[in-house]
């Protein structure tokens, strides 16, 4: 348990997703972006921290390249127990994001949404690569390849530095 699994695939570009409303998303069109990919819920008691320094985040860096792809998940303790229209609504409501929230995913077991299955074997976290919690960040370069990864609890504004290394800017 926690073994990384082997997935084919070479770069995020590679995958396909659904958006909050189940409309086919091909990742081929963040090409070029640096992109911080994180699994949300709107129950978890780090939600606010979170997604007050994911959306403060987006608005510095989204002109010089940065897009944050959000994905409402329910595995943990059901924190993320609506639609995931009404997940995509609450974020934007309440905390002004305007990057993608993309349907409903499971990050770990057999049923884990493929692209997550990569991120988790490009990068192990301490608990081997299964996700431990809401809120767990993969940094991920312009070509696709994952940077880092981020553990539940640490602020999105501590590790700016290598999202300005990542996008190249001072």
């Amino acid at each position: 348990m926690g073994a990384a699994e082997s997935v084919p695939q070479k770069s995020i570009h590679e995958f396909a997703v659904k958006d909050c409303k189940g409309k086919d998303v091909d990742l081929t069109i963040y090409k070029g972006k640096v992109l911080l990919v994180v699994n949300v819920a709107s129950k978890c008691g780090l939600m606010d921290k979170n997604y007050t320094q994911l959306t403060e985040l987006y608005n510095k860096y989204k002109d010089k390249g940065l897009e944050i792809l959000a994905f409402p998940c329910n595995q943990f303790l059901k924190q993320e127990p609506g639609t995931s229209q009404e997940a995509q609504e609450f974020a934007c409501t309440r905390y002004k994001a305007d990057y993608p929230i993309f349907q409903k995913v499971r990050v770990n077991g057999r049923n884990a949404a493929p692209v997550y299955k990569f991120l988790k074997a490009s990068k192990q976290g301490f608990l081997g690569s299964r996700i431990k919690w809401n809120f767990t960040k993969f940094l991920v370069d312009r070509e696709g390849q994952v940077l880092y990864r981020y553990g539940p609890a640490t602020a999105p504004l501590s590790f700016e530095a290598d999202i300005k290394k990542a996008l190249e800017v001072e």
